[in-house]
C-alpha cells in the first residue's frame, strides 16, 4: 500500500460547500464563536485543521459529521456521491429531520476519536466490521485486508483492553474506513502516541484514505508529519476580545 497522495482535481464536485456558518457557545458569562466565512473541499481531498486545544477545531468537525448544528448558515451543502444531488443540510436541521442526518451519517461518513471508542465488549474483528453490519453489508474480506494493511490481523480475536494504544487507534481506523464512506472525519487521531507511532499510524491512515477514495479531514496540533503526508492545511485565526469574555475563531479554506 502506497502512503503517496494524490491531490483532488480541480474538476472533482465539492463535498462541502459552506458559507457564513457560526456556532456560539455560551457559559458563565463567557463565549467562544468559531465562524466560517467559506469553506469548499472536493471529493477526494486530504485537509488538515492544525492548531491548539480550544481552537475550535472539534466543534468544526462535529459540525462536518452533522453531530453539532450551528447557531447560524449562510449555506452549508453536502454531496456525499459524484452523481449524486447536492443536500441543502441546513434545512435537515431546520426541519428536524435528524433522522435523515443520522442517515447520511451512519452511510457517507466515518469517525475516528482521539480515544478510538472501541467497544469494549467486542472483540477486534467485531469493532471493525460495526458499521458494516449495522449497514447490512455482506462479509467480503475487507476487514481481514484492513488488519493485514494495518499490521493487526493476530489481534483479530482480542478485546480492545488487550491491545497497546497504538493498535487500538489502527483498529478504529480501520472501524471508520471498512464501510468506505466518502469521507472520514478524524480528531486528533495520534495524540495519545509517541512521535514514532504517531507518524507510522497517520501515513498508515492516509494510505488506506487514498486507496479506497475517501475524503479525509482532520484535526491535529501537529504540523509536520502532516504537512509530510501532502495534506492541504486550513487556516484559521483566534482572537479574544478587550474583556475576554468572547474568543472568536475564523477558519476558512
Amino acid at each position: 500500500m502506497s502512503s503517496k497522495i494524490s491531490t483532488a482535481q480541480p474538476s472533482a464536485p465539492l463535498i462541502y460547500h459552506l458559507r457564513d456558518v457560526v456556532k456560539t457557545r455560551e457559559a458563565e458569562g463567557v463565549a467562544f464563536r468559531l465562524t466560517v466565512p467559506s469553506l469548499q473541499i472536493a471529493m477526494g481531498e486530504k485537509i488538515a485543521l492544525i492548531g491548539e486545544s480550544g481552537c475550535g477545531k472539534s466543534t468544526l468537525l462535529d459540525m462536518l459529521a452533522f453531530i453539532l448544528q450551528p447557531s447560524s448558515v449562510g449555506a452549508f451543502r453536502f454531496r456525499p456521491e459524484r452523481d449524486g444531488d447536492s443536500l441543502d443540510v441546513q434545512a435537515y436541521w431546520k426541519d428536524g429531520k435528524l433522522n435523515k442526518l443520522g442517515d447520511l451519517r451512519k452511510r457517507y461518513i466515518g469517525y475516528v476519536m482521539q480515544t478510538g471508542g472501541l467497544l469494549p465488549y467486542l472483540t477486534v474483528h467485531d469493532n471493525m466490521n460495526l458499521c458494516r453490519s449495522v449497514l447490512g453489508l455482506r462479509p467480503d474480506g475487507t476487514v481481514e485486508h484492513l488488519a493485514e494493511e494495518l499490521g493487526i490481523t493476530a489481534h483479530l480475536n482480542k478485546l480492545p483492553e488487550a491491545l497497546s494504544t497504538g493498535e487500538r487507534q489502527r483498529v478504529a481506523i480501520a472501524r471508520a474506513v471498512a464501510h468506505r464512506p466518502s469521507i472520514v472525519i478524524a480528531d486528533e487521531p495520534t495524540a495519545s502516541l509517541d512521535p514514532y507511532a504517531a507518524e507510522k499510524v497517520m501515513s498508515l491512515f492516509i494510505g488506506l484514505a487514498e486507496e479506497f477514495n475517501i475524503t479525509v479531514i482532520l484535526a491535529s496540533h501537529a504540523w509536520r508529519n502532516i504537512k509530510q503526508l501532502g495534506l492541504r492545511r486550513l487556516t484559521h485565526q483566534t482572537t479574544c476580545d478587550t474583556d475576554r469574555k468572547l474568543t472568536e475563531t475564523v477558519v476558512s479554506g
